[in-house]
């Protein structure tokens, strides 16, 4: 099978004019230019990849799919309606909850945070709590003494360990003859946990749900009733369909809802970079721009006798554009490849150690995403074949009667 003529000189093109062995040099710099900046976007764009990540997984080890919450501020005959939830399509797990604000003080030292109170049997289904207990027994909350988890944070500025006994103090209480009286109750420290989040190792604190409700004077009351989905990702259509069966006092807020802001900035960061490091092919793109332009001027008559012989204009622009894109798809192919293996050993082998102390990661964090690495193989792919147009269409315009005229 013969080539056509065009892919034939085009390859001809790239090669050196000595001897024609191996790739021209200035070729060569297109190429690597076009090969690091998909590299480097590709990584980037994965170790961001990898942050969101990281950060999901921690926000749903602590929190809930979905909640089903009551404008009334409180749940009465949780029961039946947790059965109900149960039932739902996509629904795996369900668990009632009682959430408030409350002071927590030992000794000196005192903090405000939210508490939550738990049924450890159900809730082991619905969060991830009980795999993140640095110290204690997660499931000791199911006892009748009244015990309290805490985040490492937390229980490091109070100064307590498991065993310890801390004060919870909530402003509103019952009214005496001096006006509103604080409620005081103490909670022993049943556990430590620690989920790599600072906004719940420092202010989050968990308790049974019976002491709970007790503490806030619910009675048989819940705040809420937390769901675990199928797939995190359809939390908006069980959100909408769940509204629509359950109706007034009901109300469902999906965890992409509750964490609207957070994620719609990295989102907004992710596009940021990849529109700036996108500057990096662009420049190297100029590189295939000043080759070509090069590949011209130095094959005049070369083109001269090829439209002597026949060839179109159009197949002229065809072998500039044909040699542009080669330089391309070599590029992209090389750096794509080393984006994967880059990201690939970064994952495996923890190259990039991070302080725990300070960002809660032991290593920088990779998740390769094969969209990412189609966009960004596509958006290389296109910015070199437009790089390729008007080097082409000088090369179709030449005139064939002045580079042949002394000849």
């Amino acid at each position: 099978m013969r080539l056509p003529y065009t892919l034939f000189i085009a390859f001809r093109y790239l090669k050196s004019r000595k001897k024609q062995k191996g790739i021209s040099f200035n070729a060569a710099v297109s190429v690597s230019g076009v090969a690091l900046g998909v590299m480097t976007l590709l990584v980037v764009l994965s170790v961001m990849g990898g942050f969101r990540n990281d950060l999901q997984k921690k926000i749903l080890g602590v929190n809930a799919h979905a909640v089903v919450l009551s404008a009334n501020g409180t749940i009465d005959d949780y029961g039946g309606l947790l059965a109900r939830l149960k039932r739902q399509p996509h629904v795996l797990a369900a668990s009632p909850f009682v959430m408030g604000q409350v002071m927590l003080s030992a000794g000196s030292a005192s903090q405000g945070v939210y508490i939550r109170g738990i049924d450890p049997a159900l809730e082991k289904n619905v969060t991830d709590v009980d795999r993140h207990m640095k110290a204690g027994s997660f499931f000791t909350l199911s006892g009748q003494e009244p015990g309290i988890l805490l985040g490492s944070e937390l229980a490091s500025r109070l100064g307590v360990v498991v065993g310890d006994n801390v004060t919870v103090l909530s402003p509103t209480g019952e009214i005496g003859p001096f006006g509103m009286l604080p409620k005081m109750r103490q909670f022993r420290v049943a556990g430590i946990f620690e989920m790599g989040m600072f906004e719940y190792d420092s202010n989050l604190a968990i308790t049974g749900l019976g002491p709970a409700a007790r503490f806030f004077g619910m009675g048989d009351k819940v705040s809420g009733i937390e769901l675990k989905l199928d797939d995190i990702y359809r939390a908006p259509e069980v959100r909408e369909k769940l509204n629509k069966q359950l109706g007034f006092p009901y109300f469902v807020r999906d965890w992409i809802q509750m964490n609207k802001n957070l994620f719609s900035a990295l989102k907004l960061e992710k596009i940021t970079m990849f529109i700036i490091l996108t500057f990096i092919i662009l420049v190297a793109s100029f590189n295939i721009v000043s080759t070509l332009m090069m590949n011209v001027v130095e094959k005049q008559r070369e083109i001269a006798i090829l439209k002597a012989m026949g060839a179109t204009s159009r197949g002229i622009m065809a072998v500039f554009v044909i040699q542009g894109l080669l330089i391309g798809l070599v590029g992209t192919a090389m750096g794509v490849a080393g984006g994967y293996l880059l990201g690939y050993l970064m994952n495996t082998y923890q190259i990039v150690k991070l302080p725990a102390d300070v960002y809660y990661l032991s290593h920088l964090p990779v998740k390769m995403n094969p969209w990412d690495f189609v966009t960004v193989s596509f958006a290389a792919i296109a910015i070199s074949l437009s790089a390729t147009i008007y080097p082409a269409w000088q090369a179709a315009r030449l005139n064939p009667v002045e580079p042949l005229r002394y000849e």
